[in-house]
Parts: structure tokens; C-alpha cells; sequence
């Protein structure tokens, strides 16, 4: 078992609260399902702010912003991806960026 941290990219934004409350109930449904897997179900970010190596600062987030995290438990590599491949950012156009951390 290892944690993967889940970095969620892009995605659109709900328009009214009608899709705001369709899209929270995906959210839930996806983190609910996975059930003690979920380590941390993360939250949205706002804009990021990059610092670079010779001080230079870029405030808009580069060219593809974080738009949110989750830690979550899976078996191996083929594991996370299939978790990732229901998460419902993907059904908005965002994409999910995986990377297994390490216990330090």
C-alpha cells in the first residue's frame, strides 16, 4: 500500500446551485466509494504562485494550476490510476496529476 497524492488541474466551475449541489454529490459519491482509502479528500486552491530557482515569482499558476488535492491510499501505481480514472473532474474537463510520497 502506498499514499499517492492526487493533484487535480483544471476542471469548470459550477454555474448555479443546482450544479454546484450535482457536482459536490459526485465529490462525495467518488471519496465515499473508496471508503478507508481516502487518506485526506483534499480541498479545491485557490490561484497558485510559483517560486522559481533565481527568485522570479510567476502569481497566475503557470500553465496548468493546481486546482486541488486529495491523499489517497492505493495497492500500487495501476491502482491509483483506476481510482483516479472515476474521479468526477475528469467529467468537467480537468485532468489529475499522480505521484506516490514517501514517509520521511
Amino acid at each position: 500500500m502506498g499514499k499517492y497524492l492526487f493533484v487535480y488541474h483544471g476542471g469548470s466551475e459550477p454555474e448555479t446551485e443546482a450544479e454546484m449541489k450535482e457536482v459536490m454529490d459526485a465529490w462525495g459519491n467518488w471519496l465515499g466509494g473508496m471508503g478507508a482509502a481516502v487518506i485526506d479528500g483534499g480541498n479545491p486552491v485557490g490561484k497558485s504562485t510559483t517560486v522559481h530557482p533565481d527568485s522570479s515569482v510567476t502569481p497566475d499558476g503557470g500553465a496548468n494550476p493546481v486546482s486541488g488535492y486529495s491523499l489517497i491510499e492505493a495497492d500500487n501505481d495501476a491502482d491509483a490510476i483506476a481510482k483516479a480514472k472515476a474521479c468526477p473532474i475528469l467529467a468537467s474537463g480537468g485532468s489529475i496529476e499522480l505521484a506516490l510520497t514517501f514517509d520521511m
